[in-house]
């Protein structure tokens, strides 16, 4: 005898971070699988407390070395693609491990349900945005731009209509003990629209802000780190390796 699961949830309008780490490939080449797990467990975690740290936003899924949030009104803002873009701003600013996210946003209706069967199945968000999001955290600047960025957010130009830079992005400000008001020269730039080619989608006009204070990207910060703690770990007999050879393979 079967039981049925339903499929379908609540429906509304959101906006859809997706993020990834900048160059992953290179990263864990000479990482062993326990550090790449450990590794991708950083991030997720680093960007996870970024993204919700004072909004209202609901990690969808995790994906090799992607994340998706998604904010909502259903599920309590009141501006969702600001929400997002200030998620996206705080990842970008708060890099500590240097993983020079590549994050893409884009909004629509979407739905939350049931995907799987009976015996294996998850919650997910469903909808063109989930899609559209993800090609746009794929991305680059355009290549004739000379300068380099360490982190790249990337819409639909239509998602950016009637917005002002300025009051989306507003410089920070700190006030010193002598009580004078300070202001932090402003590193993120909001380049021109331009059309793109989309993998499987139709061509899209997008806006891309960048953040302009580049740091030279090294790789060995974060993998050190993650081999240090690791080898630490196994010193402690937490970490078993499996004899054998494995193969992993995923299909789109």
């Amino acid at each position: 005898m079967g039981r049925t699961v339903s499929s379908q949830g609540p429906r509304d309008r959101g906006d859809d971070p997706l993020a990834d780490i900048s160059a992953f490939s290179a990263r864990s080449h000479d990482l062993s699988p326990v550090e790449t797990l450990a590794l991708v467990n950083n991030f997720f975690a680093w960007i996870t407390a970024e993204a919700l740290r004072g909004r209202p936003g609901v990690v969808d899924k995790y994906i090799g070395d992607e994340v998706m949030v998604v904010f909502a009104r259903e599920f309590g803002s009141a501006d969702p693609l600001l929400d997002a873009v200030e998620a996206a701003r705080a990842m970008g600013e708060h890099d500590a491990l240097d993983f020079a996210p590549h994050i893409g946003i884009a909004r629509g209706p979407v739905v939350v349900g049931y995907v799987g069967t009976p015996l294996k199945f998850n919650c997910s968000v469903f909808g063109a945005p989930v899609a559209l999001a993800a090609c746009c955290a794929g991305i680059r600047p355009d290549p004739g731009d000379s300068e380099m960025f360490s982190t790249t957010i990337t819409l639909p130009a239509a998602d950016w209509i009637g917005r002002d830079f300025d009051n989306v992005f507003p410089p920070r400000r700190w006030r010193d003990p002598d009580g004078t008001l300070g202001e932090q020269p402003h590193s993120w730039s909001l380049l021109d629209a331009r059309d793109v080619e989309m993998k499987n989608l139709p061509d899209t006009r997008v806006r891309q802000i960048v953040n302009r204070s580049f740091r030279i990207t090294q790789v060995w910060i974060a993998a050190t780190r993650i081999q240090d703690g690791v080898k630490h770990l196994r010193d402690l007999g937490r970490v078993r390796s499996v004899d054998g050879d494995r193969a992993a393979t995923r299909g789109l």
